[in-house]
């Protein structure tokens, strides 16, 4: 049971992911640039609109992400449950 000793201990942070792809650097630097290009054309009123509206992504982001990891979870403890019922 070493994977839920680690779990419970905090070693394992089930959440993160490998984020070194040049891929997805170059979007979040693409990400990054477009936002911050937005933000200069903004009045105060539109900021404030849209910090509001990149809250709402986050929190929705964050509800996916959880659901996924749920998800997975279960199936991956289905395939291991059949698998070890196999004859």
């Amino acid at each position: 049971m070493k994977i839920l000793e680690e779990l419970w201990y905090g070693n394992i942070e089930p959440t993160e992911y490998d984020t070194s792809s040049k891929e997805y650097k170059k979007l979040q630097e693409l990400i990054c640039r477009n936002e911050e290009k937005l933000r200069v054309t903004m009045s105060d009123e539109q900021k404030a609109l849209f910090e509001k509206y990149t809250d709402c992504i986050r929190e929705y982001q964050t509800m996916t992400d959880c659901l996924i990891f749920q998800n997975s979870f279960k199936l991956g403890a289905r395939i291991a449950f059949e698998v070890m019922a196999e004859p």
